[in-house]
């Protein structure tokens, strides 16, 4: 079995100079951690960010992901997390400062929530950036550290266009005086303004989505490997289109049987219950099939199509396993007022990192130390990831 098509991307001479045929190894992914074990820690944590105002957040968030990466074993060898919680709590009171500064402003003087807008779209690409730096260079297999070297241009051209309908609607919309009441002419202009930029969001949202994609699991590094993602655009508008007919189906096979009853019911009182009720399933059926239906079609379609040169992904997350672990979570979410969330969430890793594995082309010890002996990469966007400690974790 080949990794890749051996037309397209043959093996280096560097990397395999006898010139064979590597074999292909495939390792699996395993979730070691328990429920209970998690809740400790998830119960302290909750614990210490009330107590302290939400500032024990990046420290609490510092430990979340050292346990769960701990705990995600890859080839009989777990991940390791390496990072500072000072430098993710510099990090945190940065865009914390950011998000009070917006609000005041905008309830102080709201006519320059636009500008504000603007300069909260051009700083965002890099916090974006350097998070995605900070989160992969303080992460580990084997000893050797992981990487992100997604230059600065290709975050701006990757974010900005997701700030551009709002931009568009903010300087394109009638502007009011305080205390006016719109005219009708108003309310068309806004009414027309809002349609078009809706429709053409809708239209261009995954294009703007695989573009995004196309530069975060485009720039993963390890052991020299930089990855690249290998899904086109239509299949993301496919993904699209499916999730939006799972949606419509579920609303009208619920919403179209309660109207059934409702229409056979001599009694009206019955029959307002009956569409009631069939609202109120679809509100809660909605969420439980399309979460678990985009997050493991979503799944597949990023990390089955994310590779490197000598090493790719599988994924094989089915609807049906994550279907019946979302719906056994909230169930016990819902009877134990909530206590049963750290559970849920051990659960639900186990489900979603077990359904995939990781290939690799040779001998995988000695992939590492070639690897180690050609040197560390990408030292300068490291540092500046860690020098800011931003993890927004995106």
């Amino acid at each position: 079995m080949q990794l890749e098509d051996g037309a397209r991307k043959p093996l280096g001479e560097s990397m395999y100079p006898t010139g064979e045929r590597p074999r292909v190894q495939t390792l699996a992914i395993r979730f070691t951690g328990s429920g209970s074990e998690y809740f400790r820690i998830w119960i302290v944590n909750l614990l210490l960010t009330l107590v302290t105002l939400s500032l024990y957040w990046p420290f609490a968030r510092a430990r979340r992901i050292a346990y769960f990466q701990n705990n995600t074993v890859v080839g009989g060898d777990p991940l390791g997390f390496h990072a500072d919680p000072w430098k993710m709590f510099r990090g945190y009171v940065v865009v914390m400062l950011m998000s009070i500064a917006y609000a005041t402003l905008s309830e102080v003087a709201p006519q320059v929530s636009v500008w504000l807008l603007l300069l909260f779209a051009l700083v965002w690409p890099a916090l974006w950036r350097a998070s995605l730096q900070f989160r992969l260079r303080n992460t580990s297999w084997r000893g050797v550290r992981m990487a992100f070297v997604g230059d600065l241009k290709g975050a701006y051209l990757a974010l900005l266009p997701f700030f551009v309908p709002a931009l568009v609607l903010g300087f394109l919309a009638p502007t009011l005086v305080e205390g006016d009441k719109p005219t009708a002419d108003q309310q068309r202009q806004f009414a027309l303004v809002l349609a078009v930029v809706a429709l053409t969001t809708v239209a261009l949202l995954p294009w703007l989505f695989a573009r995004l994609k196309r530069y975060q699991h485009g720039n993963y590094q390890f052991a020299g490997e930089r990855t690249e993602l290998r899904a086109s655009s239509g299949s993301f508008y496919g993904l699209g289109l499916r999730t939006g007919g799972v949606v419509l189906l579920v609303v009208f096979l619920v919403v179209g049987a309660g109207v059934a009853v409702a229409m056979n019911s001599a009694n009206k009182g019955m029959s307002l219950v009956a569409i009631m009720a069939s609202v109120a399933l679809a509100y809660l059926l909605v969420p439980l099939v399309i979460v678990p239906y985009s997050t493991a079609t979503l799944q597949n379609l990023l990390w089955a199509n994310t590779r490197s040169r000598n090493t790719r992904f599988r994924s094989e997350l089915r609807f049906g396993t994550l279907f019946r672990v979302n719906a056994i979570n909230w169930l016990l979410i819902a009877i134990t007022l909530g206590l049963y969330w750290p559970f849920a969430r051990v659960r639900l890793a186990r489900a979603r990192l077990e359904a995939m594995s990781f290939q690799v082309k040779g001998d995988v010890d000695g992939w590492l130390a070639r690897a180690e002996a050609r040197g560390p990469s990408g030292i300068l966007g490291d540092a500046a990831g860690d020098f800011f400690g931003i993890d927004l974790g995106l």
